[in-house]
């Protein structure tokens, strides 16, 4: 379960990894921390960090997110599917959510019930999929309802969260250090 802590001011925020410590300094006055402890990570390699940052809302609009780039120059978050705890590369090339069947059932899809009539080009070559629709899609506070997704059984090393979230936020942005979602 996402831990949350409020802190004021220019942050310092530290992701523990196995081994080492990542720091990410940004000003982004009130913050709202969720990071889900490196332990309970079931497939995540142990390099990459564990945080996503919400800053406090600005002039009415809704806050952004803030994914630290992990040691491997990609962007990986927890995301709350359906309520729950699901470990995501943040992928901009994908067209769609991208879900593991470990992950899918994770997040309370019964795999039974799926029909793999969709296919769909991996880094592994061309696969079957199923075609789903996830109530509710969160990372650190930007919340998406009724995401379409697919459960792909063969050639994925872990769930992307691709356009079919990216695309119904506000927007998003690629900085140095991290990527922001606006919701």
């Amino acid at each position: 379960m996402a831990n949350s802590v409020g802190v004021v001011a220019t942050a310092t925020i530290c992701a523990v990894l196995v081994g080492e410590v990542v720091m990410h300094t940004r000003d982004f006055g009130h913050l709202n921390i969720q990071w889900t402890p490196a332990a309970s990570a079931q497939t995540a390699p142990a390099t990459q960090a564990d945080l996503a940052v919400a800053p406090a809302a600005r002039d009415g609009q809704p806050p952004a997110a803030y994914v630290g780039k992990g040691k491997d120059g990609h962007y990986w978050a927890w995301a709350q599917i359906d309520g729950h705890p699901v470990r995501v590369l943040i992928d901009t090339g994908a067209s769609a959510v991208a879900l593991t069947p470990e992950d899918a059932r994770r997040a309370g899809v019964d795999l039974e019930l799926l029909v793999y009539n969709r296919d769909v080009n991996t880094a592994q070559g061309v696969t079957h999929a199923a075609a789903v629709t996830l109530g509710h899609v969160s990372v650190a506070g930007a919340d998406v309802s009724g995401v379409e997704a697919l459960v792909v059984p063969r050639g994925l090393s872990s769930s992307l969260l691709g356009m079919s979230y990216l695309g119904r936020l506000e927007g998003f942005e690629a900085t140095r250090s991290g990527l922001i979602l606006h919701p």
